[in-house]
């Protein structure tokens, strides 16, 4: 029976992809999900593999030429139903059962992306908790997924086998992409023995040299049309393939810098000692996205910062005067994020262009507060926000953020509890730091530094006494606030934190 091969799912806003290569020719034997193809799409290089085992009976769509979603790429006559002269050994078919699995039956069950979040295209495999063969309960986890922002946990829909991994760990993914495929009912059996030698086959094919590799033929066009020789690109593709995305990348270098810079190497040791202390990990998608949004920050904002220093006596006696009714009332300790939420608020209702954006050739006022408060978790700093702040009392403040910080310790923040802020506090002194300047979090204009309370010298009505001090720091954007404005902001806060009573008769 000719079972026929078609394009697969490209993603929402991809319709078309090249094809780059053929890695079969018509009368080949292909074994099930041997790769027989690969396709070129504007961002990303797909593999097709065999939907089942048999020959290759016709290739539909040669190299080179551009096809849609779902057309027909090619025939393969399937084991078994090519009469006997076609039928391949049992070892071949992909019908008998790998070492370490039994016989799968039952519904065959797709494992998909699930919801990323509105802005979240994409995300990186991180890890696989289960292998092919094992059983999994329902809900079970079978993955990790890495977006920008957050983790997401991948859990089984059914109770099953895993059947396959469409998506090994490090592979990037769309926010519609197939994971795995789990065999509904199916049980596994037990694993295979750990000295157990894996296959070798395809370790066995030599190492391709760069000039045996085939580049994909709209790589050689789009060399041709930017006159770019091979040697000027470097190929990401299968065995150094050179891709359409390459020859992108190697024309724009030269617009970005005059002179580029030679591609990124490793870092060579000092010495073969000092390389065996080493350990080189690679960066996760979160630390990348910290570190990109805040060179972007720092290269698009004209940020500047400007300080000045609280009395937290005022705070601190009220808190520790209403600290047990508050939490017997409330169920909630009262602790000193509500008051700063509270002062800048306050603050922002005074100087509202730092609760302003700049869009293009407009600022963006925002008449509510949307306040974001930095979490450090064990992968990166988070800035979950709580939304309508300056609407909320005291307790509302403080459930919300003990909750959203919770979340971002464990990992469970969700993309929409991460949008949206309009300002942002981040609180340096629970680490001990005593003074820095926060980095902006764009596309906000103001961002609030809290630093460690320290018992310091000061001088009141003439007379040099210790109270509980901490230095403040605002970092902002000159583009839309002024000096003046800044320092008016950061005046208003202190007030507020050094009579508390102010935020009451709004003053």
């Amino acid at each position: 029976m000719a079972v026929e091969l078609r394009v697969p799912t490209l993603g929402e806003s991809v319709s078309e992809a090249t094809v780059a290569t053929w890695f079969k020719k018509p009368g080949d034997t292909v074994a099930v999900d041997e790769m027989l193809c690969e396709l070129e799409t504007d961002k990303v290089t797909v593999e097709v593999p065999s939907p089942v085992a048999g020959k290759l009976a016709e290739i539909i769509a040669a190299e080179g030429e551009t096809v849609t979603p779902n057309a027909l790429l090619a025939q393969i006559m399937e084991v078994g139903n090519a009469g006997p002269e076609e039928m391949l050994p049992k070892a071949e078919t992909g019908t008998k059962p790998q070492e370490g699995q039994k016989n799968m039956s039952g519904k065959s069950v797709d494992v998909m992306v699930p919801t990323l979040g509105e802005s979240v295209t994409e995300a990186t495999v991180a890890t696989w908790f289960k292998k092919v063969g094992d059983t999994v309960a329902q809900d079970e986890m079978l993955c990790e997924l890495e977006t920008d922002k957050v983790s997401v946990e991948v859990p089984s829909p059914v109770a099953g086998v895993l059947a396959e991994i469409l998506a090994p760990e490090g592979e990037t993914v769309d926010a519609v992409a197939k994971l795995a495929v789990i065999t509904e009912g199916a049980v596994g059996a037990a694993p295979a023995k750990a000295d157990a030698p894996k296959a070798a086959a395809p370790a066995a094919a030599p190492a391709k040299s760069g000039a045996d590799v085939e580049d994909a033929p709209s790589a050689k066009k789009a060399m041709a049309e930017a006159g770019l020789s091979r040697d000027a690109v470097t190929g990401t593709g299968r065995d150094g393939r050179v891709m359409k995305e390459d020859v992108a990348r190697a024309a724009a270098a030269p617009v970005a810098s005059a002179a580029p810079a030679p591609a990124a190497a490793p870092r060579a040791p000092s010495s073969a000692q000092d390389a065996a202390r080493e350990e080189r990990v690679k960066m996760t998608r979160l630390r990348a996205t910290i570190a990109r949004r805040l060179k972007d920050a720092q290269n698009t904002a004209a940020m500047l910062t400007t300080y000045n220093e609280v009395d937290m006596s005022g705070v601190m006696n009220l808190r520790n005067t209403y600290k047990d009714q508050f939490e017997k009332k409330h169920k909630v300790k009262l602790g000193f994020m509500s008051f700063f939420v509270k002062a800048c608020v306050h603050a922002l209702k005074e100087v509202p262009e730092v609760n302003a954006e700049i869009d293009g050739g407009d600022v963006v006022y925002k008449h509510f507060v949307h306040m974001g408060v930095a979490v450090g978790t064990p992968n990166g700093l988070v800035v979950p926000v709580v939304r309508d702040a300056d609407q909320k009392s005291f307790a509302q403040i403080e459930k919300e953020i003990a909750e959203l910080g919770a979340k971002g310790r464990d990992g469970k923040l969700t993309m929409a509890e991460m949008q949206g802020g309009t300002f942002t506090i981040s609180n340096g002194g629970v680490y001990g730091s005593l003074m820095s300047s926060p980095i902006l979090n764009p596309p906000q204009s103001g961002i609030l530094g809290m630093h460690k309370i320290q018992d310091r010298p000061v001088v009141v009505d003439g007379q040099i006494v210790i109270r509980p001090m901490m230095y403040l720091a605002l970092s902002y954007d000159h583009r839309i606030v002024d000096g003046k404005g800044a320092v008016t902001f950061l005046v208003r806060i202190k007030e507020a934190l050094e009579d508390p009573r102010r935020l009451l008769m709004d003053l």
